[in-house]
C-alpha cells in the first residue's frame, strides 16, 4: 500500500497491492498502522456509509464543523467515480483550490481527506458503490455544502461517463441550493486553518 499526498494539505490517494487468481481480487483497503505513519495520527472510526449512484450524479461539495469535522477515507467497490478533494480552510495557503482521484474497481484506490476539507464526486457509471470511512458521526446541524459547479472553485467535472457516452448531471435539491464559496465566507459557515490545525493537533498528541 502507497500513500501520495495530493496538491491540498491533509488529502491522500491510498494505493492498494492486489493479489489476484482465477478466483478473483483480495485486497486490504485501510491499514491502521501505514495510515498513521503516513498521515500522523490514527483514523478513529465513528461511521461507515456506503452509496449507490447512477451516472452522472455529483454529490457535494460538504464539509463540517471543526472541531470536530469529519475525516473521510473513501474508496469505490464497483463502477467509477472521480473524487475531489476541496480545502475550504479560511487561511490556508491552497484554500479554494481542489484536486482528484479517480476511484474505481481497477485501481481500487481511496482517498482520506482530513477535517477541513470538502469532498465531493461524480459517479462515471450506473450503480458506482462508494464506501466512506468516517471520523465522526452524521450530524445534521454541524453539516454543510458549497454549490460544486460554483465557477470560483471552478472543479472540471468530467463531461463523459466510463462508456464514453455524455453525462447528464443530476444534483440533491440540497446541493443545488448550496451557497458558492464566496457566500460560505461571508456566512462565515467554513472552519479556518488555525481551527483545524489546533483541532488535528490533539490528534496525533
Amino acid at each position: 500500500m502507497t500513500y501520495r499526498e495530493l496538491a491540498i494539505a491533509g488529502a491522500w490517494e491510498i494505493t492498494p497491492k492486489q493479489h489476484g487468481d482465477p478466483r478473483g481480487v483480495f485486497l486490504e483497503y485501510f491499514q491502521g498502522e501505514p495510515f498513521m505513519k503516513a498521515v500522523g495520527h490514527q483514523f478513529d472510526l465513528r461511521q461507515a456509509n456506503c452509496s449507490v449512484s447512477a451516472a452522472g450524479v455529483l454529490r457535494g461539495v460538504h464539509f463540517a464543523d471543526v472541531p470536530p469535522g469529519q475525516a473521510k477515507y473513501v474508496t469505490c467497490a464497483k463502477g467509477a467515480v472521480l473524487d475531489v478533494a476541496v480545502d475550504l480552510r479560511v487561511g490556508s495557503p491552497t484554500f479554494g483550490q481542489w484536486d482528484t482521484v479517480l476511484l474505481d474497481d481497477v485501481d481500487r484506490r481511496a482517498i482520506y481527506l482530513s477535517e477541513g476539507l470538502g469532498h465531493a464526486f461524480l459517479s462515471l457509471e450506473d450503480d458506482s458503490t462508494v464506501l466512506y470511512l468516517c471520523s465522526t458521526g452524521y450530524s445534521p446541524g454541524r453539516e454543510h455544502g458549497v454549490h460544486p459547479l460554483d465557477p470560483e472553485i471552478g472543479i472540471e467535472w468530467p463531461t463523459t461517463g466510463r462508456d464514453g457516452q455524455p453525462l447528464e448531471l443530476q444534483l440533491s435539491a440540497k446541493d443545488l441550493a448550496a451557497p458558492s464559496l464566496s457566500e460560505a465566507v461571508a456566512a462565515g459557515l467554513l472552519p479556518t486553518q488555525s481551527e483545524v490545525q489546533a483541532y488535528v493537533s490533539t490528534l496525533s498528541s
